[in-house]
């Protein structure tokens, strides 16, 4: 029989036993309970009592203070913080100032057709929660027209629609009308 050491069962069993924590709210027992964004404890007398408390520490730790770029918002000095999402730079001054730093957009964005839908919103490039890019009426909820191709302001010879969308073939590149009543489609020739 092989040496176990006895000492990490004990730690394991110690960690599993817990104290007992009553619930600010109402005075009944607390209870671990897990969600899909991880385990919390919330109280014993739900749904009467809605008390609940996270598990996990998501403390923002500082990492450097920036004092050659001030908040734009407060003057106060940016800093690096690390928090739940990861790195990111925001205020000195939270929780009075709210700032936090975001990437700024690009100045070179194509210009895409107006939806041919609404007539009153511009089609813009948008992504899913995958990263696939797809073309949406900026009008959205009221209009929810979407393209999975990029669209071309180009009417289609055999409809009349006022908006092609743009395939990238091995050798070419197709135009395609995005109707599925029509699917007319041509070679570019560029």
């Amino acid at each position: 029989m092989s040496k176990i050491d006895q000492s990490l069962f004990s730690a394991n069993q110690h960690a599993l036993e817990k104290e007992y924590e009553v619930c600010p709210q109402c005075g009944s027992e607390l209870v671990t309970r897990n969600s899909k964004s991880g385990p919390f404890l919330g109280c014993a007398s739900y749904p009467k009592c809605d008390f609940i408390r996270s598990l996990a520490q998501h403390d923002t730790q500082q990492i450097k203070v920036l004092d050659d770029s001030p908040c734009p918002e407060c003057g106060n000095p940016l800093v690096v913080k690390n928090g739940r999402y990861g790195m990111f730079i925001g205020c000195t001054g939270y929780p009075e100032c709210h700032y936090i730093a975001h990437d700024e957009p690009e100045t070179n964005e194509e210009i895409l057709p107006v939806c041919p839908k609404c007539k009153k919103g511009q089609l813009v490039a948008r992504s899913n929660k995958f990263g696939k890019i797809f073309f949406s009426c900026n009008s959205y909820p009221s209009c929810k027209y979407t393209l999975n191709h990029k669209p071309v302001s180009r009417i289609c010879p055999a409809c009349q629609w006022p908006v092609m969308v743009q395939k990238q073939m091995t050798n070419s590149v197709v135009l395609q009308c995005p109707q599925k009543s029509c699917s007319h489609k041509f070679t570019v020739s560029e």
